[in-house]
C-alpha cells in the first residue's frame, strides 16, 4: 500500500546551523518524486527526516493523515536504498533479500515465493545463490533495490543509488529502477545531485537550494518554464543574455546589449518599462541567423551527433550553442552572427533572478 507523504514547515538544526527552515511539500501516493540539488542543499537530511534517522526540530510530517514525528524508523513501513548499498557481504542473493522478511516474520512458503518474485522483477533470478563478491555494481544495486521493496513497504527512500556506477550503468540502472517503481507502484522518494538523472525518472521534481524547495514541478515544467534564475542554470546548461524592458508598438519588449529590439511572447505584460533582465537560452536554441548578433567562433567540439560551439559576442561574453551536425559548419575564428527562438526563452528580473514568464508556476 502506498501513501501520501505531506510535510508542514519542516525545520533542522544541527547545532546552531539551520539546515532546513519551514519547507513544506507534499508527494501524492505512487509518485515517484525527485529531491534534487548540489552537495550541502539539505536533500539528503530532508530524506532522514523522513525516514526517523534525523531528529526534527519543528513542523509536522504525515504518511496520509497519520503524524510520523515521534514514530521511531522501524515502524514507518519504509524500505532505504542507500548510495553504498548495505548489503551484507556474508550472505547470498536469496538472504539479503529475504533478511527484511524474516524481521517480519514472514514464513515458508510465502517467503520464497516474495522474494523469488522480486528477484525477477529486478532481473537478477539466475543470482539467487551467488555472493555478492563475485557480482559487479549494478547487480548489487538490484539487490538492494528488491530487498527495499520485497518488505512491500509504503515509502521507498532513495539516496543517490547510482552515484557509485559507471556512466553507462547508471542510465541502464535508472530506467531498471523506474521500470520497477511503475510497476510496484510505491511511493518513492529519490535524492539525486544529477540533473539529467532527475529528468529522466521522476513524475515531479523539487529544485533544492540552502535548505529551501525552489520550484516543485514535472521535469518538463522545471526544464522548460523555470521559476528563477538558479533553476534555469541549474537544469541543463544555459546562456544569459543582458537586456532591458521596453515598450515597442504598444506592447512590452526587450532591447538587447547590442541594441536590437525584440518580443518575447511568453513574457508578461506587466513588466515595467526599464527593468533590467536576464535572458536565458539553452544551447539548442541558438542558431546561425545573418540578421541575428554579431559574435566570433572561439571553440568547437564534436559530439557525434551534434557541434558544440563557443561564440564570443561583440561584448566579450562567451555563449554555448548545440548544432545538428548536418547542418553547414562554421570554423574557429570566423565572424558569424545568431540568433535564437523567442518561442522558448525564459526572462528572469536582474533584481531578484525571478522569472517574469506567463503561466510559471513558483514554489
Amino acid at each position: 500500500m502506498s501513501v501520501t507523504i505531506k510535510i508542514d514547515h519542516a525545520l533542522k538544526k544541527f547545532g546552531e546551523n539551520t539546515v532546513i527552515q519551514d519547507l513544506s511539500l507534499s508527494v501524492r501516493e505512487g509518485e515517484f518524486f525527485t529531491l534534487l540539488g548540489s552537495s550541502g542543499c539539505g536533500k539528503t537530511t530532508l530524506l532522514r527526516m523522513i525516514a526517523g534517522f534525523n531528529t526534527i526540530e519543528g513542523g509536522d510530517f504525515y504518511f496520509n493523515e497519520k503524524r510520523i514525528n515521534d514514530m521511531p524508523p522501524h515502524k514507518r513501513k519504509i524500505g532505504m536504498v542507500f548510495q553504498n548499498y548495505a548489503i551484507f557481504p556474508h550472505m547470498d542473493t536469496f538472504g539479503n533479500v529475504a533478511f527484511g522478511l524474516k524481521e517480519q516474520h514472514v514464513k515458508e512458503p510465502e517467503l520464497s515465493r516474495r522474494v523469488n518474485e522480486i528477484l525477477d522483477t529486478v532481473q537478477i533470478s539466475e543470482l539467487r545463490d551467488r555472493m555478492p563478491k563475485n557480482m559487479s555494481g549494478g547487480q548489487q544495486q538490484r539487490i538492494a533495490l528488491a530487498r527495499a521493496i520485497v518488505i512491500e513497504p509504503d515509502v521507498l527512500l532513495m539516496d543517490e543509488p547510482l552515484s557509485n556506477l559507471d556512466a553507462k550503468l547508471r542510465v541502464e540502472m535508472r530506467t531498471a529502477i523506474k521500470r520497477i517503481q511503475n510497476a510496484c507502484k510505491i511511493t518513492t522518494i529519490y535524492v539525486t545531485h544529477d540533473q539529467e538523472e532527475a529528468l529522466a525518472i521522476s513524475d515531479r521534481i523539487a529544485v533544492m537550494k540552502k535548505g529551501e524547495i525552489q520550484q516543485v514541478g514535472t521535469p518538463m515544467e522545471i526544464y522548460q518554464h523555470p521559476s528563477n534564475l538558479f533553476v534555469a542554470t541549474f537544469i541543463g546548461q544555459s546562456s544569459l543574455l543582458d537586456a532591458t524592458a521596453v515598450r515597442s508598438a504598444g506592447e512590452t519588449a526587450v532591447k538587447l546589449f547590442d541594441g536590437s529590439v525584440m518580443r518575447i511572447p511568453g513574457m508578461r505584460e506587466d513588466v515595467p518599462e526599464e527593468e533590467v533582465l536576464k535572458l536565458c537560452v539553452r544551447p539548442n536554441e541558438f542558431r546561425f541567423d545573418s540578421a541575428g548578433i554579431e559574435a566570433t567562433v572561439f571553440e568547437r567540439v564534436f559530439f557525434g551527433d551534434a557541434i558544440r560551439y563557443t561564440l564570443t559576442l561583440n561584448n566579450g561574453q562567451n555563449i554555448e550553442m548545440k548544432q545538428d551536425i548536418h547542418l553547414p559548419m562554421a570554423q574557429v575564428g570566423e565572424a558569424v552572427h545568431v540568433a535564437f527562438n523567442v518561442d522558448v526563452v525564459n526572462v528572469f528580473r536582474a533584481s531578484d533572478e525571478v522569472s517574469v514568464m506567463k503561466d510559471v508556476i513558483h514554489a
